[in-house]
């Protein structure tokens, strides 16, 4: 994870298209968990906030889905309100559920909160966690399996292979310019080991 901009501005139309039109259906809808998804149409704006990247994963998705970071079941005035919105890996949407606070916001994080390990390609929280945040940042990630899931590192090492070959033949894979702005964690580790003229490993 790594810190997000934010305020995030309200995207050109989305009070007439998703805030009123979902007021609405919610005051004539008082115990449906069946949502209309106004939302969904205002998903490219809110990548392009976050630079297309989860706001989890801190890395470049393709497709990511429009996180209730307060979930609609248990915060149900928010379901249509843009700053409850965060970009999200529909892997990681799946297993945040319903914990609403207990994840930490990626709005709430602050510089050098997190590295990667190389080559492990594990996540690691550092020092400059405030310890009233600490437990937090455990739960999160545990539950969204930022740590060493499967999907999220072959992700991670994707990145990382893509600049390697580039290092080999500057014709291919990507610089790290562009693995700066696609894994910037990923980048930030490179360059830690690059500093010390350490070999990639």
């Amino acid at each position: 994870m790594i810190p997000v901009s934010n305020p995030i501005a309200e995207p050109q139309g989305f009070d007439d298209q998703c805030r009123r039109p979902g007021l609405k259906w919610l005051r004539g809808n008082r115990n449906s968990q069946r949502f209309p998804a106004h939302w969904t149409r205002f998903q490219p704006a809110l990548a392009e906030a976050f630079k297309d990247r989860c706001g989890w994963w801190a890395m470049r998705i393709a497709d990511g889905d429009v996180d209730h970071y307060l979930s609609k079941k248990n915060h149900r005035r928010r379901a249509y309100q843009w700053k409850n919105y965060r970009y999200i890996a529909g892997t990681v949407n799946s297993s945040k559920g319903n914990h609403d606070e207990a994840i930490l916001d990626p709005f709430q994080v602050g510089v050098d909160w997190f590295e990667i390990d190389l080559p492990s390609m594990q996540l690691k929280p550092t020092a400059n966690v405030p310890p009233n945040l600490k437990a937090k940042v455990q739960f999160t990630l545990k539950q969204l399996k930022l740590v060493n899931g499967l999907k999220v590192r072959r992700n991670r090492k994707r990145w990382y292979e893509d600049y390697k070959k580039h290092l080999a033949d500057p014709g291919k894979g990507i610089s790290i310019g562009a693995l700066e702005e696609y894994a910037p964690l990923i980048a930030q580790a490179v360059k830690k080991l690059q500093s010390r003229r350490l070999p990639l490993p």
